[in-house]
């Protein structure tokens, strides 16, 4: 069991979205376990084959504790038997303690409910999704597995869903306890304000340059094309953060580690309440219109309370964005293991000294928070230069 977040113990094991036996590669879904923070799909850290599942479904899992065992490349291309002896190469999905005496091999999903003349296993969480969707589990087909999973459901309700209806609902109507989610910011918060000296630093850009040519870009693209302000601001700060190492990276057992990768968390608040950041990666190195997908993508997940393991494991640094008609500036709370987080207020005009004289300008307020343990202000003050910098020149984005 992977820890999605500093705020994380424990998780319950919902579903498997692979059986015994299976090939898998790097980065395939293997299993979907519900937190505060909704429906989590784990992923596989290395390709293989899927040799032995060791926790039921329904099962509360603490972090670090065994999933499942997958046979490395090697055990695949000798396409090792399912119940492969204990000289066979494994390695956990997580690194942990042996299984406990006497568990499951393979669970079964439970309950298992009537499809047409069959019985078919259909799993806890998919159940739950579809009793609270309206719709009647006897009518589900099993997916390819011979199962019924979530993906199932959500099939299901698509083709029952009017046109023009939402592809998902919100997080809140999924079942997520928003309260226990509430409840698990406030405990990362208050250990970030207990263990971190924080400092800092804020700066006031002008933006007509990137609203400018954001406005020439969009003018050539048709509406599902076109993008967001917000979307060169993240690249910029990425390729900021690039250049400034001390504000990225994880601070653990009081070493700090930089990270080569700029894993970027982006804050995104959820229906109903509740705030999540899961990470896009690599973002100093995507182009505009890849990392503008990627951010439809992971807000509408999001809002649909299902996310991948790997975007809340890895975040180097957050971004908050308040947005429009919000507030002009933010003061972020780092959330550890990380040492930054930028903080950006709403786009309002602003009296501006250009050329000598006095103009009307779209301005920003970022500020940066950072961990005294590991940089300083001005290090910050570096960084928001640079970011300034890059947003002259958006076209070079």
């Amino acid at each position: 069991m992977p820890a999605l977040g500093a705020d994380m113990e424990a998780g319950t094991l919902v579903e498997w979205l692979k059986r015994p036996g299976e090939r898998i590669a790097r980065g395939d879904a293997v299993a979907v376990v519900e937190t505060q923070k909704g429906a989590i799909e784990i992923e596989s850290f290395q390709p293989g084959v899927l040799r032995e599942i060791r926790v039921e479904t329904g099962a509360r899992v603490p972090v670090g504790e065994v999933l499942a065992l997958i046979d490395g490349e090697a055990g695949a291309a000798a396409a090792a038997p399912v119940h492969a002896t204990a000289e066979a190469p494994a390695r956990a999905i997580a690194a942990a303690p042996p299984p406990r005496p006497g568990a499951a091999a393979e669970p079964e999903p439970e309950p298992v409910v009537l499809s047409g003349q069959r019985r078919v296993p259909i799993s806890p969480l998919a159940r739950r999704l579809a009793e609270e969707r309206g719709i009647d589990v006897a009518t589900l087909q099993p997916g390819a597995d011979g199962t019924i999973g979530l993906a199932e459901v959500e099939a299901a309700r698509a083709a029952l869903a009017p046109a023009g209806a939402p592809a998902a609902r919100a997080a809140g109507e999924r079942g997520l306890d928003l309260a226990a989610m509430r409840r698990a910011i406030a405990a990362a918060m208050a250990r970030s304000h207990r263990e971190i000296p924080h400092y800092f630093v804020s700066s006031t850009l002008d933006l007509a340059p990137l609203l400018a040519w954001l406005e020439r870009t969009n003018a050539t693209r048709a509406p599902p094309g076109r993008l967001l302000y917000l979307v060169p601001l993240l690249k910029a700060v990425a390729r900021a953060m690039a250049s400034a190492p001390e504000l990225n990276g994880h601070y653990e057992a009081d070493v700090f580690t930089p990270s080569a990768a700029v894993h970027m968390g982006v804050a995104i608040a959820m229906r109903g309440g509740g705030l999540i950041a899961p990470a896009i990666h690599d973002v100093d190195r995507l182009d505009l219109d890849t990392l503008m997908a990627k951010l439809d993508d992971l807000v509408l997940r999001v809002r649909g309370g299902r996310l991948r393991s790997s975007e809340l494991a890895d975040p180097t640094v957050t971004v908050s964005n308040l947005g429009e008609h919000t507030a002009d500036a933010i003061l972020p709370v780092i959330y550890p293991p990380q040492v930054a987080i930028v903080g950006c207020g709403q786009i309002v005009p602003r009296p501006w000294v250009s050329d000598g004289g006095l103009v009307v300008r779209p301005t920003m307020t970022i500020t940066v928070g950072g961990d005294h343990r590991v940089s300083d202000g001005r290090s910050a003050a570096k960084f928001l230069a640079r970011v300034e910098a890059l947003l002259k020149t958006p076209e070079a984005l």
